[in-house]
């Protein structure tokens, strides 16, 4: 039997009941998300078909019901695993926010919160973030609707009317849904992955990619930073971030953009401002990234 294939279809939005976080609601065909970063934690609940994806040097296949967690800062891919692609739900939580409320569950401060690289397998967990999710994109919609009553056929001035979730339900599932992802599978940050991960070098020439996002920057720069030679420098940090430089930086860029456009910033004034070479340049590589054109992203 042949299932109908998902299209290509992304939503994001923010949500006053999480501070600092984003969330998207998504299924995708033909789409496949380059090799990319997040500053936040993403926190996925596929609930339909399956996702293959890189991430720590293996390949991973998550599957409906599963949620295939990618920590801060960690690279990974995305691509369909089967014929008719996957649909999820995908919460982008702040580091300070799952760290906070590490330490508010525990009681006292903790480590940061870290996941491993397997795809959790617990369908309760995949049942509580589904609903908090979809409670939050109701409540997200009812804020977004029309506060003037609008009359249906009828004169039923009511019939129209797009209730709002009570937000305490709405905050009650999130908190629920996040401390049972915590308690059961949340650990200590694991020994530094690769011998270079937390090498002052590396930490050196991303400082200097970040000083200035829009400034030119050559290899040479970077080496001379760290006292090695263009390609000693570009093996070091390749190998401690799984990005070339260029790339990590391009990366960077992307994050950065997202709070001028937030902000209501035009497209082409961002990219100028990220240093893309180009609105277009821009574009091509956000949408990798995002699955959907900066101009859709910013106007949801």
């Amino acid at each position: 039997m042949n299932l109908p294939r998902f299209r290509d279809s992304a939503r994001y939005w923010r949500s006053p009941l999480l501070p600092g976080g984003d969330l998207l609601t998504a299924e995708y065909h033909d789409h496949t998300f380059s090799p990319h970063w997040h500053e936040a934690y993403t926190v996925p609940v596929i609930e339909d078909g399956a996702e293959c994806f890189r991430y720590r040097g293996a390949h991973h296949v998550a599957e409906t019901g599963t949620v295939p967690v990618i920590n801060p800062g960690e690279v990974h891919t995305g691509s369909r695993a089967v014929d008719e692609g996957w649909r999820y739900r995908v919460i982008y939580l702040p580091v300070d926010y799952l760290h906070g409320l590490a330490a508010e569950i525990a009681g006292r401060e903790q480590p940061l919160p870290w996941f491993g690289a397997d795809v959790i397998r617990d369908p309760d967990l995949a049942q509580r973030l589904s609903y908090a999710h979809r409670l939050l994109e109701a409540d997200a919609d009812a804020r977004r609707a029309d506060p003037e009553p609008r009359t249906a056929p009828g004169g039923n001035a009511s019939a129209l009317a797009l209730p709002a979730p009570d937000p305490l339900a709405v905050e009650d599932a999130l908190l629920d849904a996040l401390a049972t992802l915590l308690t059961r599978h949340a650990r200590t940050r694991e020994a530094p992955i690769g011998p270079h991960v937390n090498d002052p070098r590396v930490e050196t020439m991303k400082a200097l990619l970040a000083a200035d996002l829009p400034a030119p920057l050559r290899v040479a720069d970077l080496a001379q930073a760290v006292g090695l030679s263009p390609f000693h420098a570009t093996r070091l940090f390749t190998q401690a971030t799984g990005l070339p430089p260029h790339a990590w930086r391009t990366q960077l860029r992307l994050q950065r953009a997202l709070g001028p456009l937030r902000a209501g910033a035009s497209v082409a004034d961002v990219a100028a401002a990220s240093g893309f070479a180009d609105q277009s340049h821009f574009t091509r590589h956000f949408r990798r990234m995002f699955g959907v054109p900066p101009g859709r992203w910013q106007s949801s």
